[in-house]
């Protein structure tokens, strides 16, 4: 197929059946049999053939008669970045490509349309019919079905004077090997992340995760297993297994385990499946056992001074069962019931006072059970759980607990509400915003570590909430309010192991207060933190994060799993 340049612009194709014909600034797809897809291009005032044919899992080979610097035929490879199965419009595909790696003699060719190659194995979809070339121009795509086998009929000849498709020759892509196959995270059998963490709490640690992804077919995280060495000036060397284990989009589960030279033990285990609420009931397990070393105790109260700082060993035992029953999937009634032992310890920490020494009197110190049962409705429109991108999801929860689950002079009553919402602003670009609020209604002989709090970078229905400029734990008291903003954008892609990265940047700005009368209004006073978070989304199942908070005593760096809201 020859395109000639310079004709008057197309009409829209949308109901047309077939590829129209083209003209300067648009380009047309044609099948040319199974395994290739050609398609016109423009080059200054000249058209011509191109031929693209996948010989590699991230690469296409395209071949054109286009004469440049003198040569009469040309090739090259186009390193694309997208998965097969996710880009099923020409459109779509345009946008995966990232680099063109080699062109003959170094010339510059419009090669939008060379994307069409990756169609091969997708069944096509209806538009989007737009998309941009990398000059600025629009190129205007024919929707396509999938490859056909090759017919048992010639092709026709091309027309007197003019070159035929010219099939391109089977090359395999270099492959790198031996210690540069492990510095280029496309082909490195993992990832080598280095962790380095600086937590209020936990002090300076630092290590190395080497982290493996298993995908299915269609380059979607199936698994991830992730153990590190870790060194803490306060704990000594470490050892961390993590398996995190993506089965579909509604039933998930994770194992994280760990254990250092001093004080500190973990183990997390969680179930997950009805997540999606397609069918009527869904459920969450959990089973935690932990000793940290890390906790601080400042006092009751929002203006608890930073020089009263003491330290603690919390040992807890947690036992957790979420079940949903769902009237739709955006309306669904919960029931939680939440069983844990918690030992509250003398600290370990130099330097830092014991919590004996200066709140030994303190309700919660030393061993306290508590079995809490709570309801809550949800309503939740977001167009996904863990990377949302516009919806929002309201929780309004009221619960009691005691040490037996009886009335005694245990008992405590809980009630509040939980809102976040995304909205995007622009391409590429979320704002996302969260707000809670918590309040005791009856609480007598609390202890304090199940009071409202704020600080860290967790946010927790019913619990805890972020404040990343502070420590976890930082503020507690009777009732709390805590809201955060944040501009979510995706800056670049890239390739590691066997799927694709976005690296995005969100500004935020975290502020919240605790107080003791219901009365108190939760807007005034407020501790504010500005900062930026770093955020590695591998979709559809995996955002990490490292998030740097600044406030009034100074900044906090947090890393972890998962969104803060």
């Amino acid at each position: 197929m020859r395109i000639p340049a310079r004709r008057k612009r197309c009409a829209k194709f949308a109901d047309e059946g077939g590829p129209p014909a083209c003209c300067a600034g648009t380009a047309a797809l044609e099948k040319i049999g199974a395994g290739h897809v050609g398609c016109g291009i423009e080059e200054s005032d000249s058209g011509g053939t191109i031929i693209g044919r996948i010989v590699g899992p991230r690469l296409v080979r395209w071949t054109t008669d286009i004469a440049l610097n003198g040569a009469p035929k040309t090739e090259g490879f186009v390193i694309y970045a997208g998965q097969l199965e996710r880009h099923r419009s020409a459109a779509g595909i345009l946008r995966a490509v990232s680099a063109v790696s080699r062109f003959a003699g170094g010339a510059r060719l419009r090669l939008g349309c060379v994307a069409a190659a990756l169609l091969l194995s997708a069944p096509a979809r209806p538009e989007e019919s737009l998309g941009a070339s990398p000059s600025g121009e629009m190129l205007q795509f024919a929707q396509l079905e999938p490859a056909a086998p090759p017919a048992n009929t010639p092709a026709p000849p091309p027309a007197p004077g003019q070159p035929g498709p010219v099939e391109p020759q089977s090359v395999q892509p270099a492959q790198l090997s031996g210690f540069a196959r492990w510095l280029n995270p496309a082909t490195a059998p993992f990832i080598p992340v280095p962790e380095i963490a600086v937590d209020p709490n936990a002090g300076t640690t630092l290590g190395l995760i080497p982290v493996w992804l298993q995908t299915d077919d269609n380059h979607d995280i199936r698994r991830i297993i992730a153990p590190d060495l870790i060194y803490n000036p306060y704990f000594g060397w470490g050892l961390h297994g993590r398996i995190f284990s993506y089965d579909s989009a509604d039933e998930q589960w994770s194992v994280v385990t760990g254990i250092q030279e001093r004080v500190e033990r973990a183990f997390d285990g969680e179930y997950q499946i009805g997540r999606t609420r397609q069918d009527r009931w869904s459920f969450n397990g959990s089973v935690i056992y932990s000793v940290d070393g890390t906790p601080r105790f400042y006092g009751i109260g929002n203006k608890s001074p930073a020089i009263d700082q003491t330290d603690y060993t919390a040992q807890t035992e947690l036992l957790q069962g979420q079940f949903g029953y769902n009237f739709s999937q955006a309306l669904q009634l919960q029931y939680t019931i939440r069983f844990q032992d918690v030992d509250v310890l003398p600290g370990t920490l130099a330097k830092i006072a014991s919590i004996g020494t200066r709140f030994g009197q303190a309700l919660g110190v030393g061993t306290n059970k508590e079995l809490l049962n709570q309801l809550a409705m949800v309503y939740d429109t977001r167009d996904d759980i863990v990377i949302p991108t516009k919806g929002y999801e309201l929780v309004a929860y009221g619960g009691a607990s005691s040490r037996d689950g009886l009335p005694d002079d245990s008992f405590y009553t809980e009630a509040g509400f939980d809102g976040r919402g995304f909205w995007p602003v622009a391409s590429k670009t979320v704002l996302a915003a969260h707000m809670a609020l918590r309040y005791l209604p009856s609480a007598r002989y609390v202890p304090f570590w199940a009071l409202s709090s704020i600080g860290g970078a967790n946010t927790v229905i019913g619990g805890e909430q972020p404040l990343r400029g502070f420590g976890e734990g930082r503020f507690y008291d009777r009732d709390s309010f805590s809201s955060s903003v944040e501009l979510r954008r995706k800056v670049i892609t890239f390739d590691a192991v066997s799927t694709s990265v976005d690296v995005e940047l969100a500004p935020f700005i975290d502020v919240g207060r605790v107080f003791q009368h219901a009365s108190t209004l939760p807007f005034d006073q407020l501790h504010r933190v500005f900062g930026m978070g770093f955020r590695g989304i591998a979709a559809p199942f995996v955002v990490g994060y490292v998030d740097i908070g600044y406030g009034s005593e100074g900044a906090a760096v947090f890393t972890g799993l998962n969104y803060p809201f």
